[in-house]
């Protein structure tokens, strides 16, 4: 073949895929056994597994993937981190971590180049998007790129996955109406944090479809702290809303603790949802009806992405959707909005 013998030249003789045939040599028993010895014969008929020390000594193939952590802010890093791992394991691989805490695009390259050397095939990056987005603009790789990072990835070379943030908002702005809500406040997170501005793109739209009139959202920080103070200036207003879309659940816990303060009853008076499903938030008085995000099935994804990339396929763009949780945090606007109006403003001024 005039060069050492590679994953790709034993799928070909073997009729399968380049991820076959790393489930046959890391020993995954998923493989059935005709299609393993098909492998196994197409590994001796090409000295694929004589060469392979050699060929990971000079940098070439060896079975492994590296996963480059890009940032602070990396929420349920634990979870998308265990889908990596399951999925990169399911394919035969074993995962290399590093790190990359800001800087230049050059810099990130260099992180990259890091990895290449030592012999993985693909990177997949984990990214905070304000940190990333700028040095992936321009980042180029050895090896084919996934990446898990939230909004569009401005490189066709790279692969990624990101979950629907625009869709969960609208998920949760549809629930509110259909329960009889036409006055909904959104407390977002920082404007400059994609999924906070993709929140609010979704609860205007979905607002705009049902054509009901649009407010300006307020924006916090996505903390408890944030959600609490947001809630008290909603209380001073003439008209309190029939409902309240925080921006994630850790705000709306802040919501819940100001209303239950000026003794707004949830959902009885105010119904109030968030974003994530974090564990807790079962056990929140009422439990909060949320969105979940499955950060497992995420990291699962941006490695299925990875692979297809290595078995010659073009890079592909996934957007997972979230999925509702309805809790007792919700119900129906209990009185005609103008008399309910006043009542919460004369118990909040008592």
């Amino acid at each position: 073949m005039g060069r050492s013998p590679g994953l790709v030249d034993v799928a070909r003789i073997a009729g399968v895929s380049h991820m076959t045939v790393s489930r046959v040599l890391n020993g995954h028993p998923s493989v059935k056994e005709e299609t393993r010895a098909r492998v196994l014969a197409a590994v001796e008929q090409t000295g694929y597994r004589r060469n392979s020390i050699a060929r990971a000594l000079h940098g070439d193939l060896s079975g492994t993937i590296g996963v480059v952590l890009a940032g602070e802010e990396l929420h349920e890093l634990s979870k998308v981190l265990r889908g990596v791992e399951s999925a990169a394991r399911s394919a035969g691989y074993w995962v290399n971590l590093a790190a990359w805490h800001g800087g230049t695009p050059e810099e990130l390259a260099e992180t990259f180049n890091r990895l290449i050397d030592q012999s993985v095939e693909g990177i997949a990056l984990i990214a905070d998007r304000p940190l990333a987005a700028d040095a992936l603009h321009r980042v180029q790789a050895r090896v084919p790129v996934a990446v898990v990072m939230s909004g569009e990835v401005d490189n066709e070379r790279l692969g990624s996955v990101e979950i629907d943030q625009v869709a969960g908002a609208r998920m949760l702005t549809t629930h509110l109406l259909q329960l009889g809500h036409r006055r909904i406040a959104h407390l977002s997170g920082p404007a400059r944090v994609y999924d906070a501005r993709a929140r609010v793109r979704g609860w205007q739209e979905e607002l705009a479809r049902a054509g009901v009139r649009r407010t300006t959202p307020l924006e916090g920080d996505f903390t408890a702290d944030s959600g609490y103070e947001l809630t008290r200036r909603l209380l001073t207003r003439a008209r309190m809303p029939s409902a309240i879309f925080a921006g994630n659940d850790h705000m709306a816990i802040g919501v819940l603790a100001a209303l239950h303060e000026a003794g707004v009853r949830v959902p009885d008076d105010v119904s109030l949802v968030g974003f994530d499903d974090a564990p807790a938030v079962t056990h929140l008085v009422p439990p909060l009806t949320t969105v979940r995000q499955d950060f497992t099935s995420l990291g699962a994804s941006v490695v299925e992405v990875l692979m297809a990339m290595l078995g010659g396929g073009t890079p592909e763009h996934r957007r997972l959707t979230p999925q509702l949780i309805e809790r007792s945090s919700t119900a129906h606007p209990p009185l005609p909005q103008p008399d309910r109006a006043v009542r919460l403003r004369e118990t909040h001024h008592a």
